[in-house]
């Protein structure tokens, strides 16, 4: 067996080490969302679908593509998620980006931008000097990485793409330059977020009492049915996929706020989570640390998002292009994958896989 060059060994572990930081990174990734990849001598090393960033140092998030099978799949106009089991959904971007490391993040401060129609013109003085480009919304997937690499041609380069109603992608050659231009433009994006009124804990805590629901760990998610903009900028669309993806049967109806004297109304419901409008938030019990995650990620949104803000909410033909199919699998997978139940396959371990990577 050969021996990996040990600098290389060091390079992969600096893509572990980056992983794990974005993901305990709530501002940039929630529960499973976002992901990175590596390109070494031909491979293609990409978090797998539903993984959690956070647990990069200790389980098995990364799954190993050719990249000549990649692109032969791209040559054909055929999605390579669909054909290599476990790869992202984000596998074609990825591989259209020709820079060796790549990241894509959920920031909420540039979601927070990347929701109102005028963001372009908004962004440009925030991000002079960087070589960027706007990307409009388009599904993620085949779609996306078709669109992306469109833009790059155009401009080859740029390293940075914010995605409207999605988030931002950053490219470069080393761990190092990828982690300095995303804090830096996370710094450029910044919003201070609203303040918000504190949930009322004991009516909340009396209504949960013997029933389906129970009261969220983070206490900010509460902001969305505390908050009286925050609760109108929800009810009203959908803000980006995450948001539909997890917003159940109901929709678009779940995220608005029922009557305290309502609660015991939804004992069976199947709803994901309960807004008490001026009182907080209870969650399913069954919802799964993914959901906790995404409301998380969405109060942090609404609340970075001002009373006069004009917001370009996602379109019911783009709502409904998310099949319920692929919203399903990646709910299920996004729960599995939670920070407590890893991603690790049996046998395999960080320090191996950072040898194959070197092969």
């Amino acid at each position: 067996m050969s021996v990996s060059p040990p600098s290389v060994l060091s390079e992969f572990d600096q893509v572990r080490e980056l992983t794990a930081r974005i993901g305990s990174d709530r501002s940039l990734t929630q529960a499973s969302t976002g992901n990175i990849s590596a390109k070494f001598d031909g491979e293609l090393w990409i978090k797998r679908s539903g993984c959690w960033m956070s647990a990069a140092l200790r389980d098995d998030i990364f799954i190993r593509l050719n990249c000549d099978e990649v692109a032969d799949c791209l040559r054909q106009g055929l999605d390579p998620s669909d054909f290599f089991a476990g790869a992202s959904l984000e596998t074609a971007m990825h591989a259209v980006m020709r820079h060796r490391i790549v990241v894509h993040v959920h920031s909420v401060n540039a979601i927070a931008w990347a929701v109102r129609p005028d963001a372009l013109s908004q962004i440009q003085a925030r991000l002079a000097g960087l070589r960027w480009q706007w990307i409009p919304y388009l599904p993620s997937g085949l779609p996306l990485a078709v669109g992306i690499e469109r833009a790059w041609k155009r401009r080859p380069d740029t390293d940075l793409f914010i995605l409207a109603n999605h988030g931002l992608v950053i490219g470069g050659e080393n761990v190092e330059s990828v982690h300095a231009l995303l804090s830096d433009v996370q710094q450029r994006l910044e919003i201070p977020p609203r303040a918000a009124h504190p949930a009322d804990h004991a009516a909340l805590v009396s209504l949960a009492d013997d029933s389906i629901w129970q009261l969220p760990d983070d206490e900010e998610i509460h902001s969305l049915a505390t908050d009286a903009i925050s609760q109108r900028i929800v009810s009203r669309g959908i803000l980006y996929p995450c948001q539909a993806i997890f917003s159940g049967s109901e929709g678009l109806e779940t995220f608005r706020a029922i009557d305290r004297r309502c609660a015991p109304d939804y004992c069976d419901s199947q709803r994901p989570f309960l807004f008490l409008d001026g009182y907080g938030v209870l969650v399913n019990q069954n919802a799964g640390a993914a959901t906790v995650g995404m409301l998380a990620g969405l109060a942090q949104v609404a609340r970075r998002l001002g009373v006069s803000v004009p917001i370009r909410y996602m379109t019911g033909t783009e709502v409904s292009s998310l099949s319920p199919e692929v919203a399903n699998r990646y709910r299920k997978l996004a729960s599995a994958g939670s920070v407590q139940a890893g991603c690790s396959r049996p046998g395999s371990t960080p320090t191996e896989l950072a040898g194959h990577a070197a092969t």
